[in-house]
């Protein structure tokens, strides 16, 4: 019989079916071998370019990041044997700001210096390495600064180093001034100096190279913690007197040499010159009381205490910081142990009194003598006195 057109044979439907396998496999063979061949010509993507990990900051320098805004803004870095102190925001140009005075059971701080060197040398004669202010850095120097950056060196002594230097600290008390050659008149007279002997005594201070303590450093020094050398003198002046804005105090800026401005506060604290230390000398008590004498031995404690913060308030106004209560001197000199119990609870360290006489280690803080400068008393007289 014929095959019937149209229709497929079951050996026919076989061998198409052969051929569709053959056909499929080739494809497949051929796409995959496609595949191969573009993918051996594609360029490998590149690996991502690790993130750096970023150099911790120092700590001076996180100091001065999370300072960026103040100006002059300078991290001082100290390096002392034994001890890791944290730097510490200073100011440039102007006075260093209660620099660290490291305390340590069986010695005494001997100050700063710029370089390990003098550190070194300090500590090995603290009689001739602690005491040139030349070398030695403290309160009365200007911040200077490379890069924002400053490193000092400290240097230890002992408490004997301390004890047989027999330093005696005189502090200075000036009052007003005048430029009349025979001076002023009244029962006041002795109070104004002329301002040519200040003048003379101020260089005189200076080119001597007196080393000028701060008072943080008088307080340590009292404690026997601190050496100073017997060549020191503070220099201070009570009431703020026009005279000793006007006259007196642009000598200290002139010759750079620090002096301390005891305020009355109560009428608002006086701006200086960044060479005077503004300190208190009552907010209202440069009064006399119902005794006669000053208020300071007439109030309460508890009304001395309010007076005395006010007063440390006002100067905080006029941006003084830690030195707003560490010293204060008595108006006419007057005090008793409410006086001394007012300032305690104030918060207040040290006073000065009006008594003659010199700072020695273990004098009483809040009983400081001075040495009293008087009109016609010029540079022979000053010298006789501090050396």
């Amino acid at each position: 019989m014929g095959t019937r057109r149209g229709h497929l044979t079951p050996w026919t439907r076989t061998a198409w079916a052969a051929l569709i396998v053959v056909a499929a496999t080739t494809m497949t063979a051929c796409g995959t071998a496609g595949a191969t061949t573009d993918a051996s010509t594609q360029t490998p993507s590149e690996a991502p370019t690790p993130t750096p990990t970023p150099t911790p900051l120092t700590a001076a320098e996180k100091l001065l990041a999370d300072n960026a805004a103040t100006p002059g803004a300078c991290a001082v870095s100290f390096t002392l044997d034994g001890a890791t102190l944290d730097p510490q925001l200073q100011i440039q140009d102007r006075f260093y700001d209660h620099l660290p005075i490291p305390r340590a059971d069986g010695r005494a701080f001997a100050g700063w210096y710029p370089d390990a060197g003098a550190a070194a040398a300090a500590s090995a004669d603290p009689a001739t390495g602690a005491g040139n202010p030349a070398t030695r850095v403290n309160g009365s120097d200007l911040v200077a600064c490379t890069d924002q950056q400053v490193t000092l060196y400290g240097a230890w002594t002992t408490p004997d180093a301390v004890t047989a230097a027999k330093a005696r600290i005189p502090i200075l008390m000036y009052h007003q001034f005048t430029d009349k050659p025979e001076g002023e008149s009244g029962w006041l007279r002795g109070n104004y100096s002329n301002i040519e002997d200040y003048r003379a005594s101020m260089q005189y201070i200076k080119d001597s190279a007196f080393y000028l303590p701060t008072w943080d450093e008088l307080s340590a020094f009292i404690d026997g913690a601190l050496y100073l050398p017997d060549h020191s003198v503070i220099i201070t002046d009570d009431d703020a007197d026009p005279t000793w804005l006007t006259m007196a105090s642009p000598i200290n800026e002139q010759l750079q040499v620090m002096a301390t401005s005891f305020d009355i506060t109560g009428d608002g604290a006086v701006p200086q010159n960044r060479f005077i230390l503004p300190r208190s000398h009552t907010n209202n008590m440069h009064t006399a009381g119902a005794n006669g004498k000053g208020q300071m031995v007439n109030l309460t404690p508890e009304e001395i205490a309010a007076d005395m913060t006010a007063s440390a308030e006002a100067l905080r106004g006029i941006g003084v910081t830690a030195g707003a209560t560490e010293i204060m001197a008595y108006p006419y000199g007057h005090y008793d142990d409410r006086s001394k119990q007012g300032l305690t609870m104030a918060g207040f360290e040290m006073a000065r009194t009006i008594e003659q006489g010199y700072v020695s280690v273990g004098s009483d803080k809040l009983a400081l003598p001075c040495v009293r400068i008087n009109f016609g008393m010029g540079v022979a007289a000053l010298k006789d006195l501090i050396g």
